[in-house]
């Protein structure tokens, strides 16, 4: 087998290894959370808290790095409780501060156990990765559950530059937050159009940002 072949099979074995430390609490207590937060229950919870449902919603959502929230159904809620537009600034607000959170932290932290998992080549390749395909895998990655934490885990491991992690996490979460907030305040007649719709945001909106981000980041010149 070659290095490269070694390098890729490590940087894959990170991954799944991510994905499993994210998932397992889903396969502990994903049924009970289940339960506790559809739509109309994580109502009931959030507006427990009357002014501060905001807050503790964006705390849920933040938690969501550890434990399994049903994420789109607390921004469902807020769509009910606050309507479509303020409850999907909300619900985008939470998501951009959990991917930050997570990113944080393992770019802080996580380099060495990254280092140890993978092995130097495989944290190289996977700064690579993140440099140059890291804004399309980050704001598609927010849509899926479980992998919207482990990219976040590793783009802060592959240390991706902070502006093209962060323009990407809003191309991300801020479709999602909108589509589902829109979703509990309109209900749910047609969410697989909504979904469609919204679906294909993140990627129009990063199309749109990547001129800007590179004309940012491009070394002047001039100088």
């Amino acid at each position: 087998m070659s290095a490269v072949s070694r390098s890729a099979g490590r940087l894959l074995l990170t991954v799944l290894a991510l994905a499993v430390l994210v998932g397992l609490p889903f396969f502990v207590w994903g049924d009970q959370l289940e339960s506790l937060f559809t739509r109309h229950g994580a109502v009931s919870q959030l507006s427990d808290y009357g002014a501060f449902a905001w807050a503790v919603a964006i705390l849920l959502l933040l938690s969501d790095l550890a434990m399994p929230i049903p994420t789109t159904a607390i921004m469902s809620a807020l769509g009910i409780i606050y309507g479509p537009f303020v409850g999907g600034i909300i619900s985008a607000a939470g998501s951009i501060v959990a991917g930050l959170t997570g990113y944080g932290l393992c770019r802080a932290f996580g380099r060495p156990l990254a280092r140890r998992l993978a092995g130097a080549q495989a944290l190289q390749d996977g700064e690579r990765l993140f440099a140059n395909a890291g804004g399309w895998i980050i704001a598609l990655s927010r849509w899926l559950p479980v992998l919207s934490e482990v990219m976040a885990f590793m783009a802060g491991m592959a240390r991706m530059p902070f502006l093209l992690f962060f323009t990407a996490l809003v191309c991300g979460s801020v479709p999602l937050g909108f589509v589902f907030a829109a979703i509990g305040h309109i209900g749910e007649d047609r969410p697989v159009i909504t979904l469609g719709i919204a679906a294909l945001l993140p990627i129009v909106l990063w199309l749109l940002c990547r001129p800007l981000l590179r004309s940012w980041t491009r070394p002047d010149k001039t100088q």
